[in-house]
């Protein structure tokens, strides 16, 4: 019987995955396994550390970024050694569900490099995950690593943002900005990104703020011919948290230019 793993986080040992679990069992089995080697194989030191960075409660394994990337690959190879795509969706479905950080991010990280072969059905399922997000970085990794990716792959999905836009949950709101985000990058979806933007202008929430500043300095970073004329038009309706993120990578010059003060409207939104 051959297993997949490696060293995780020093002396780690050998993830379990092993093929046969594969073969005998179902997506909802193998995914309790890999909950299993995500428990008992984390870092309570780290989990413990990992509260930090947010402000609502979160539950952590305690697993490093680049480690949980490492397992997420040999796990997607051993999966589908032996099942098919639709198999491995299944597997994350389960994963991406509760409140435990590692777990819906390894069912992302499972998938991320599976894109390509992702189908419109996979896209919808995708977008209700967005249901399932109860924090910044399950969202982000949702947002920025499955469904960013493919919107850019096929742009008619760029639709599915306005509608989040006017959402009455944050994280659809969040998700119509960092979504395109990858298109940004791609220096596609200009006046998507207008839209989306003037959309999300008045938005108070500070995870949809974030999100649209995000979305701003990378189109700014990579377009800024374009980005620089929409970011003067609206730095008197945008609040202050939006324009100095999407000015950090703007010269010296430039950003002073975006983040002069200019009226009364705007001391309302700070």
């Amino acid at each position: 019987m051959r297993a997949i793993g490696g060293k995780i986080s020093g002396d780690f040992g050998v993830a379990g995955l092993h093929l046969e679990v594969v073969r005998k069992r179902s997506p909802a089995s193998v995914a309790q396994h890999i909950r299993k080697l995500l428990r008992e194989r984390g870092s309570a030191e780290h989990a413990a550390g990992v509260q930090w960075f947010f402000k609502e409660e979160v539950q952590s394994r305690g697993w490093y970024t680049g480690d949980l990337r490492k397992a997420a690959a040999r796990f997607r190879t051993c999966i589908l050694s032996l099942a098919d795509h639709d198999y491995l969706v299944e597997v994350a479905d389960k994963l991406f569900r509760g409140r435990v950080l590692d777990e819906k991010n390894m069912g992302v990280l499972l998938l991320d490099k599976e894109v390509g072969a992702c189908t419109p059905k996979d896209f919808r399922l995708f977008e209700s995950w967005l249901d399932r997000v109860t924090n910044w970085s399950d969202h982000d990794a949702l947002a920025h690593y499955l469904l960013g990716p493919m919107i850019a792959e096929e742009p008619r999905r760029v639709n599915r943002a306005f509608a989040w836009a006017q959402s009455p949950n944050v994280w659809r709101r969040r998700a119509a900005a960092v979504a395109l985000i990858q298109g940004a990058r791609q220096e596609m979806f200009a006046r998507e990104i207008a839209r989306v933007s003037e959309a999300l202008l008045d938005d108070r929430e500070d995870m949809v703020q974030k999100g649209l500043g995000w979305l701003l300095r990378e189109w700014a970073k990579k377009s800024p011919g374009r980005a620089l004329p929409f970011l003067m038009k609206i730095r008197g309706r945008a609040p202050r948290l939006v324009l100095r993120t999407a000015c950090e990578t703007l010269s010296e010059v430039q950003r002073a230019r975006v983040l002069a003060k200019t009226g009364s409207r705007r001391r309302l939104l700070e």
